[in-house]
């Protein structure tokens, strides 16, 4: 079985949007500073295309977690595989996600950062599945709601390829 890729959202679209999203966060926070903390390893391409076009002060950090295992379905028990390098006490923190989908680990991952002591908690996402969601996850800044693809680019990977593909696309089987 061989794959393709159909191109959901253009380069142009998700740079627009991006640009976007980094205007109504640097309003948002005017007069603030940000610690915008990456899941990886998929929103590491959109959070240093967000950071770019945010005008706040901003600090950054890295976190990894997965639910998954080696199974492509999630077992819904969360591991930290990555946590993060500095406090977040009185920080205004923004989780930076790539997608969005059944809300589990995101919903995990949210309350035991807010139970560091943040100034508070917000998350942005590149993309947003709401017909997969299970669990209730608040998303306050969302770039693109997508249908229930499977899809790769700007970070997102179909077996650790297509992450560096500058465009969202969807992949196909043939």
């Amino acid at each position: 079985m061989t794959e393709r890729i159909e191109v959901l959202l253009t380069e142009e679209d998700v740079d627009k949007r991006i640009r976007e999203i980094g205007e109504q966060i640097s309003r948002d926070y005017a007069d603030k500073q940000i610690h915008l903390v990456c899941v990886l390893k998929g929103g590491s391409f959109f959070m240093c295309e967000l950071a770019k076009r945010i005008t706040v002060p901003v600090s950054l950090d890295f976190m990894s977690v997965s639910s998954y295992g080696g199974d492509t379905k999630s077992s819904g028990v969360v591991k930290i595989v990555k946590d993060l390098d500095e406090s977040i006490e009185n920080k205004n923190v923004l989780v930076i996600e790539d997608i969005v989908d059944s809300g589990r680990t995101l919903s995990y991952l949210l309350e035991m950062l807010k139970s560091r002591g943040p100034a508070d908690v917000k998350l942005c996402t590149l993309l947003d599945k709401p017909e997969r969601r299970v669990v209730d996850v608040k998303v306050d800044y969302t770039g693109f709601q997508i249908p229930d693809e499977f899809v790769v680019g700007y970070g997102l990977d179909y077996d650790q390829k297509y992450r560096n593909l500058p465009y969202i696309g969807v992949v196909k089987f043939d």
